[in-house]
């Protein structure tokens, strides 16, 4: 996605998602909230445009499915919390710059570069529903 010329600089969020490289721009308390993990979390972003992290607890912190990595703009997010950090503890392959996607929260606008770890890639090719073929 190119610039979006009608957002001041001053105000301008960008979120990449690696390894798809699907890159997202919008002005910063603006994102609509429905309730997908913590308002403008990356959760929150990702489904607000359309890009796929799973989420089975449906965002609510009560699981491990959304654990992303965050490779850039770390200091612009909220602190990971008690909860966070327990969870975290669960996810595969956790890294130092792991978190939970549904509770990093992003504090002011800049640039964010967020990768999904190949495990849940992985999954996400063979198990979303709308590739699934029903056997007759």
């Amino acid at each position: 996605m190119s610039e979006n010329k009608n957002i001041p600089a001053e105000k301008l969020v960008r979120v990449t998602f690696e390894p798809e490289g699907k890159t997202v721009e919008f002005e910063f308390g603006t994102l609509p909230y429905e309730h997908h993990g913590k308002a403008m979390s990356f959760l929150d972003v990702a489904e607000n445009f359309d890009i796929f992290l799973d989420h089975a607890c449906g965002g609510v912190c009560a699981c491990s499915t959304c654990h992303v990595r965050i490779k850039e703009g770390d200091a612009n997010l909220t602190e990971a919390d008690d909860d966070e950090l327990d969870r975290l503890d669960m996810a595969a392959d956790q890294q130092l710059n792991s978190r939970l996607g549904c509770q990093a929260v992003i504090t002011k606008p800049g640039n964010y570069v967020v990768e999904i770890p190949s495990w849940n890639r992985n999954y996400v090719s063979e198990g979303k529903p709308s590739t699934m073929v029903e056997n007759k």
